[in-house]
């Protein structure tokens, strides 16, 4: 099983190679790439050392997995260059996302949508990623009407820039930045850029890919998105309304037997998800699950997932999993 890491020595790409050495996925010689600028350098996996390459070198090596997190412009360009060759693509950008002849894939939600067809799967949204998993038991039992979502987005979900800026303000030092406003000791309510609707691009991916992924767009979907100085994960506030009712022990119940999803709900000992106990989980964190009492058939929870992992490489890595268990690789 030879696996190309596109996009090695980012921050995802860097975690993707965490969660393959992790869950011992049955990599036989890794593949990793980078841009031109990295070629040659070297990068170690499971105890050896592997040559950086560019995209254009790696398909000659015939991988026959590449996980993608290289940015929408090197997807674009090299996914259909990998898949002609034979190469299956995993996407973590956005680049096809919301193409119809592609599947945008949660393995929990939506795994049984893939088939020996499909070059390139798309990877979701780190933000819808972690909220569509706790969405699927629920909309199954009660039928989910509208969803309201606020998030609380890490810094880590902007990249490695981002990271340094908070760093450099907190220790009070001048440096480049990734946000047009200090985010140390601050909230930014602008997740990418503002669409024409007002809404930003982050917020139309949210609404958007809930539907693909769910397989319902009936369901109605509102988004605000925030970036927060925090470090572990995203954190959401999720309104549901439902079409039928449900009982709160039931609801914890089918959440507590989603696969890929920890009930943290205890608030008598002050027991909910929070990002620093999500950092370097695969699993959704999900609590503060009680009824909306100013609306029927509604429910409130909130929703804590490592963007990094679930969000981006472990969700990625699942589906390469998938396709090996289906025997499509």
């Amino acid at each position: 099983m030879k696996v190309a890491v596109v996009g090695a020595t980012g921050l995802v790409g860097s975690e993707i190679l965490t969660v393959l050495a992790e869950r011992n996925f049955p990599v036989t010689e890794l593949i990793p790439v980078a841009s031109e600028r990295s070629k040659g350098k070297e990068i170690e996996f499971k105890g050896k050392k592997y040559k950086i390459v560019t995209p254009s070198e790696a398909i000659a090596l015939n991988p026959q997995v590449a996980l993608f997190s290289a940015g929408g412009g090197t997807s674009t360009e090299f996914a259909p260059q990998y898949a002609a060759a034979g190469i299956t693509v995993v996407d973590n950008s956005s680049a096809w996302r919301m193409d119809p002849s592609k599947k945008l894939v949660v393995p929990e939600v939506n795994g049984d949508v893939l088939s020996a067809e499909d070059k390139i799967i798309a990877n979701p949204n780190c933000s819808t990623i972690q909220m569509v998993v706790v969405l699927k038991p629920l909309h199954d039992k009660y039928k989910i009407k509208r969803v309201v979502v606020s998030t609380y987005q890490s810094v880590t979900g902007t990249g490695v820039k981002a990271v340094t800026q908070l760093m450099d303000e907190r220790a009070g030092k001048q440096g480049e930045k990734a946000y047009p406003y200090e985010i140390d000791l601050n909230v930014i309510p602008q997740i990418d850029v503002f669409q024409d609707n007002g809404y930003t691009k982050e917020e139309m991916k949210m609404i958007l890919e809930t539907n693909k992924i769910m397989g319902d767009d009936s369901i109605r979907v509102t988004a605000t998105t925030v970036r927060i100085p925090v470090m572990g994960g995203h954190s959401e506030s999720v309104n549901i309304e439902f079409e039928n009712d449900f009982d709160l022990a039931e609801v914890r119940a089918l959440l507590a037997d989603q696969e890929g999803v920890i009930v943290v709900d205890d608030p008598a000992n002050l027991k909910y998800p929070m990002p620093k106990d999500a950092h370097g989980k695969d699993e959704v964190l999900v609590g503060r699950i009680r009824r909306d009492e100013s609306q029927d058939k509604t429910i409130n929870l909130w929703v804590v997932a490592d963007n990094l992992r679930k969000g981006a490489a472990t969700n990625a890595v699942q589906i390469a999993e998938l396709l090996n268990k289906k025997g499509l690789l």
